[in-house]
């Protein structure tokens, strides 16, 4: 069964997630459902400090944006 949650946000945090919606083609609620959903999971996979190491690396995250946009684009190819 669905529930409804009601959500506070100042205008500079609407604005940064209307932004990124738009970006992916998402309503605001999916965006919202779905980072959520997809921060939790990630969570269980690294600890806060390897977290905290790997959003640090800018660099890193250059290239796994990039990676990621390659893949759904399927663009590139799988190195074994």
């Amino acid at each position: 069964m669905s529930k409804l949650v009601t959500l506070r946000l100042s205008d500079e945090e609407y604005n940064k997630i209307f932004q990124s919606a738009k970006i992916e083609n998402r309503s605001i609620p999916n965006f919202i459902i779905t980072k959520t959903l997809q921060e939790i999971d990630d969570s269980i996979f690294t600890d806060p400090v390897e977290t905290d190491q790997i959003l640090s690396d800018r660099k890193l995250i250059k290239k796994l944006q990039t990676g990621h946009g390659q893949a759904q684009q399927k663009k590139g190819r799988l190195v074994g």
